[in-house]
């Protein structure tokens, strides 16, 4: 297992990868970005339909997997300190579950998105597969 946390994304989706710069820049996480795409799904104990349909957060100690919006609390939680306390807000009820519900509505809705592409509407397997 890696020494710090992942969180695998969608690298084929222009919001999602422009949702990890911003995080990067700003909330500073301790966790390692990696498209899902790039990634060893079968030895992170992950399917390529779990992680083509939301965000990721694999934990550095036993390997947890956590989805959607408590991944993004996970991220916020991993990041500097003022950040902290939106993670924590977030896993609490009844915050979670519209934290949950706005995270479905966002992920199925991201290729209208600013910087999402029709590509980010289409299931994994029917996209074009890179000519490397």
């Amino acid at each position: 297992m890696a020494d710090q946390p992942i969180l695998l994304f969608d690298g084929d989706c222009g919001f999602c990868s422009r949702s990890i710069e911003i995080a990067q820049h700003v909330i500073q996480p301790r966790v390692q970005f990696i498209p899902w795409q790039f990634a060893d799904l079968a030895a992170l104990n992950v399917t390529e339909d779990r992680a083509d349909r939301e965000v990721l957060w694999i934990s550095a100690a036993g390997g947890n997997v956590y989805g959607g919006a408590r991944a993004l609390a996970a991220v916020l939680m991993s990041g500097r300190r003022r950040w902290w306390w939106l993670g924590i807000v977030l896993r609490l009820p009844p915050v979670s579950w519209v934290a949950r519900v706005a995270y479905r509505a966002v992920a199925k809705n991201r290729h209208r998105l600013p910087g999402g592409t029709a590509t980010c509407s289409l299931p994994a397997h029917a996209r074009a597969k890179p000519d490397c």
